[in-house]
């Protein structure tokens, strides 16, 4: 009897006419926000935001990716920009490449990129750090491996993913197949001790191979999102309108829409 469980559950692999074309396509935008009181606090963090994920900084995590994956890099260009952001683009195939002419085949296929982003409102005292990264694989390669390690990797207040199967490969009878793998949802390659700390929506249209999960943090503490300060250095009052403040900025981000009247304001430019 455990003969015959062990063959039925085999998963049958499809024999394909030659390379798997399929592209999966895995999309971030991460946020993390802070607050700071003072124009010096805020320059300062920018400052700290744009050392901590300098080029340097985003290569180790892109290669730490590729390994996860199980890529082969076949080439890595980097950019510190003035004043302030950081990009990134590392060229990978499904197998070690050893000619030109296959290295240039897999040049609009498979890839990991990223730019960063850090934005402040003087208004506010607001800051908002945003990173995005793709990372684009053909083959038997699957980009959602590195989901976890990702979304780890940042201080990571809003996450919002997306992922996509383009194309299509064919079998040995010319059948063609539009996907290889079973999904339902991206959040069932998250870990549980992931999910656990965030609040997630989906909007997912399976006829078209397309994914999308928004996460955002299910608890709130003030103290998190200071920089340079704690908030004991703050009246009562102005506890409850930095904390009204920051949880307006993460809910805008995670509705991609302004849901909160603009006037509401802080005095961190006094």
């Amino acid at each position: 009897m455990a003969r015959k469980t062990r063959k039925r559950s085999r998963k049958k692999r499809i024999r394909l006419e030659g390379f798997n074309n399929l592209t999966k396509t895995l999309s971030f935008n991460i946020y993390d926000i802070c607050y700071t009181t003072t124009p010096r606090a805020r320059a300062e963090y920018l400052e700290y935001i744009d050392e901590e994920y300098n080029s340097n900084r985003l290569r180790k995590i892109m290669h730490d990716v590729a390994e996860i994956i199980g890529a082969n890099i076949l080439n890595v260009s980097s950019q510190d920009y003035d004043p302030m952001g950081a990009s990134v683009t590392m060229l990978i195939a499904e197998q070690p490449v050893n000619t030109p002419r296959t290295e240039l085949a897999h040049l609009d296929k498979s890839h990991i990129c990223s730019h960063t982003y850090p934005e402040s409102n003087k208004r506010s005292g607001i800051s908002t750090f945003r990173v995005d990264i793709d990372v684009s694989t053909c083959g038997q390669v699957s980009p959602l491996k590195a989901l976890n390690h990702l979304i780890s990797s940042f201080e990571s207040d809003v996450v919002l993913v997306d992922y996509k199967v383009r194309g299509f490969t064919r079998d040995t009878k010319g059948r063609k197949h539009f996907m290889d793998h079973k999904i339902l949802s991206i959040q069932e390659y998250v870990s549980k001790k992931l999910l656990r700390k965030y609040r997630t929506v989906d909007f997912n249209i399976y006829g078209e191979n397309l994914f999308h999960t928004k996460m955002i943090l299910s608890e709130f503490n003030l103290d998190g999102y200071l920089f340079g300060s704690t908030s004991e250095d703050l009246s009562e009052e102005m506890r409850a309108k930095v904390s009204t403040l920051l949880e307006r900025e993460m809910t805008e981000i995670f509705y991609c829409k302004n849901v909160y009247p603009s006037s509401l304001t802080t005095s961190s430019d006094s």
